[in-house]
């Protein structure tokens, strides 16, 4: 009947099934290709690996990504970004709260982001091992780093003003320190447990580790000195 019919036509801004299907077809091989390169770094992983785990033919990795590389550099900045993202999300209001607790509040989250991203751990291990070879030709990564600092600044410049932080704090020295405290002991946790017959990822060895760090950083950054040597 006249005016009853329903129209099919989509959107031209509504994705085609056909396109929906390559979106989720794209984001199968990279996920898969994450937990590939993760697992056996750039070197170590193989496209015909993550195409079979995909389940697709392999041109279909080169017709989305353009190869193994670009993957891969896309896989890096990935990671990094959700990093970011998720750093620059954190709840802060760098010009009103305390100094020293936005400080371990920003040390906390990177602790619990490694935590709950091991592949992230793992991809900057494979990277450093190859002197981030592959991550020199990411044209983003470098510019994702600046607004964490940006807040670091702001506090360490506010703590410097009041008199609650010591003087002289460089923030991406201080950064360094905090991403090592809550890198290291999860980056080699198989190791030293072994070593040391300890398990390194025990919830409270790992709450241990984090009221420790929390009183090595205060007590860095207010400038106390547990011994003196003269």
């Amino acid at each position: 009947m006249p005016g009853t019919a329903v129209s099919r036509k989509t959107s031209k801004d509504e994705p085609t099934r056909r396109q929906q299907l390559a979106a989720k077809t794209r984001e199968r091989i990279f996920n898969i290709a994450i937990r590939e390169f993760a697992d056996k770094g750039f070197s170590g992983a193989r496209v015909e690996t993550i195409a079979t785990r995909a389940k697709v033919n392999i041109r279909m990795i080169y017709h989305y990504f353009g190869g193994k590389e670009a993957l891969y550099v896309e896989v890096l900045e990935h990671v990094l970004a959700r990093l970011r993202e998720a750093e620059l999300a954190v709840t802060l209001d760098v010009h009103t709260v305390d100094p020293a607790t936005g400080i371990l509040q920003l040390y906390d989250f990177t602790e619990g982001h490694f935590a709950a991203h091991p592949e992230l751990l793992c991809l900057l291990s494979w990277e450093n091992l190859n002197r981030a070879r592959v991550l020199k030709k990411s044209k983003v990564i470098q510019a994702m780093s600046s607004p964490v600092l940006d807040k670091l600044h702001t506090l360490i410049r506010r703590g410097e003003a009041a008199g609650t932080l010591r003087k002289g704090i460089d923030p991406l020295h201080l950064y360094v320190t905090l991403v090592s405290l809550a890198y290291f002991h999860r980056s080699n946790a198989y190791t030293i447990s072994r070593m040391f017959d300890t398990d390194m990822l025990a919830p409270s060895w790992q709450s241990d580790h984090t009221a420790q760090t929390h009183e090595l950083v205060r007590a860095y950054l207010a400038g106390e000195r547990v011994l003196e040597l003269n």
